[in-house]
């Protein structure tokens, strides 16, 4: 039996069945399904399955999505900091001298895959493996719920300088020069509140992932047009939605939906070849090489005032080899500046640091407690504004979410309260205007773990969360927990269906606003008002 013709003739159910078995599988040992679907396509490139049309649309649909996600979540401001677009261009520029210079040495050793190379190539090679996985770091840091996070926001801000570096070398080797068309994209930012009322107006459910989809895939080919890469249209063109209540709610409703493309990726790795075993031994090396990558990050980042731990976390994201990568080992292979073998290399390189990136990431923070007093001695005795230390000094009343119901809440407990009650809001604007109102309130984001990481609860006793969505409560309530805190968490829903998840993570009381509203106005209105009735 010819399992190459069986794969070809039910080619787009055969990479779906390899994936969810494969992607099970690697769950059992607790893995994330990614490495799965990387296993699963050296498989079916082992048997003779070709990647196919239908494979290579939906991963590059799952990259373009991933990306305008990405810029969705934005800020500018972010990008300017100096943790950020400083150490992606210190920890480049040595990665590519440190590798460049090793693989050219090591190209007289003799060996088929390093023969002949080099001083640009051995630069090339060293530029494709100075990259980090975007596509791995927000999957990791979405499942553990720490996109919010200190860390998290500064790996993804890094991650972001990087692919802005791979996409400039896109541009100038694809030969395209940008026609003066592309000025005319420039109109797209006073367009901005249009858009944002389109979004405003197709509400939630489908019609917002239909419109989610409509502008990543309309940005990536209206860059395209013009002679600029695609993947930086749809980059942009999130960035430009960045900032709104309605492009939050956007990113979340391509979540899930993405991530159904982005395993096409994933398999779509694997097909680029069985690897020989002298590719199996230097991808292995590669691999415990990244172990360097991820310290130059640590002390790079402590370096730029960040405490031993959020630096830790962030390299740990970033410990692994990138999809983008790849995409530069291909430039090189498809113009003639590398072998062919870089690719698989490059490829099982990048399976084997996610494997390990996986495991780490997982117990990123058990490995950290472990490690803490030979950490710590590398943090400056200086530190970013906010990687300090959060003092609610004597507070022991916590009213998450200063909001109308959060305000009303404050206002309710002062006189029982007083000096012991404080607020907090994630959202700087909001945190002003209390303080001008006279009401005792900090800045402070619930679903960001390092939040709670950095709090000092002195002698808090009770917790109040008044916070819309229900996924982002669960998630507090759950880091409430895994810090040990020992208090009573009431939280405000406005749909019964929240209350049992919540009671279920750990809530004591859930109040239900427009249940409890419409009970309140009933007993307002029979109190104050004498009706008989015939």
């Amino acid at each position: 039996m010819d399992l190459s013709l069986i794969a070809a003739h039910f080619s787009d159910i055969t990479w779906i069945f390899f994936a969810l078995i494969f992607g099970l599988l690697v769950t059992f040992v607790s893995l994330p399904p990614m490495v799965g679907y990387l296993v699963a396509g050296f498989v079916l490139s082992a048997i003779g399955m070709q990647s196919g049309e239908t494979l290579n649309s939906v991963a590059n649909i799952g990259v373009t999505i991933l990306l305008f996600s990405i810029g969705l979540k934005l800020n500018i401001k972010d990008l300017l900091r100096a943790e950020i677009w400083a150490v992606s261009v210190i920890h480049m520029l040595i990665t590519v001298v440190v590798f460049g210079t090793l693989v050219f040495v090591i190209s007289f050793s003799g060996l088929q895959e390093f023969a002949g190379l080099s001083v640009p190539e051995s630069i090339l090679i060293a530029f494709a493996l100075s990259f980090s996985s975007t596509v791995f770091a927000v999957k990791v840091l979405d499942d553990k719920s720490e996109m919010s996070s200190l860390h998290g926001k500064i790996a993804i801000g890094i991650l972001i300088m990087q692919d802005l570096f791979a996409v400039l070398f896109l541009t100038a080797t694809s030969g395209k020069v940008p026609s003066y068309w592309a000025l005319l994209l420039l109109l797209l930012i006073p367009l901005r509140p249009y858009l944002l009322k389109i979004l405003q107006y197709v509400g939630r459910g489908e019609l917002l992932i239909l419109s989610g989809m409509l502008l990543a895939l309309g940005g990536a080919s209206l860059f395209d047009l013009v002679g600029i890469k695609a993947d930086l249209g749809a980059l942009l063109l999130g960035v430009l939605l960045a900032g709104s209540e309605k492009s939050e709610s956007l990113a979340k409703s391509l979540l899930s939906f993405k991530e159904i493309f982005l395993v096409a990726f994933f398999l779509g790795i694997g097909f680029y070849g069985v690897p020989s075993t002298t590719a199996i031994i230097i991808a292995v090396v590669l691999s415990v090489l990244m172990l360097g990558k991820s310290y130059l990050f640590f002390r790079l980042l402590t370096k730029f005032k960040l405490r031993s731990r959020t630096g830790f976390l962030t390299s740990l994201s970033l410990s692994n080899y990138s999809e983008f990568g790849l995409i530069v080992g291909y430039i090189g292979v498809s113009s003639g500046w590398m072998s062919p073998e870089w690719l698989v290399i490059i490829a099982l390189a990048l399976s084997i640091t996610f494997t390990m990136s996986s495991v780490a990431n997982s117990r990123a923070h058990d490995l950290y407690a472990s490690l803490e007093n030979q950490l710590y001695r590398y943090e400056t005795i200086e530190r970013l504004p906010d990687d300090k230390p959060i003092d609610v000094q004597d507070a022991q009343v916590l009213v998450f979410g200063m909001g109308r119901v959060g305000t009303g809440v404050y206002d309710t407990l002062l006189s029982q309260y007083g000096e012991k009650l404080l607020g907090i809001d994630y959202d700087q604007v909001v945190v002003n205007r209390q303080i001008e109102e006279g009401r005792k309130v900090i800045l402070g984001d619930a679903t960001d773990y390092d939040f709670w990481e950095r709090l000092r609860p002195g002698s808090v006793k009770l917790i109040l969360l008044d916070m819309p969505n229900r996924n982002e409560a669960i998630d507090t309530v759950h880091m409430i927990k895994r810090n040990k805190y020992e208090v009573i968490i009431a939280a405000a829903v406005k749909h019964n269906d929240c209350i049992s998840p919540l009671k279920d993570a750990g809530v004591d009381f859930v109040f239900n606003i427009y249940a409890e509203a419409g009970s309140g106005f009933a007993n307002h209105v029979s109190e104050n008002i004498c009706l008989k009735l015939d």
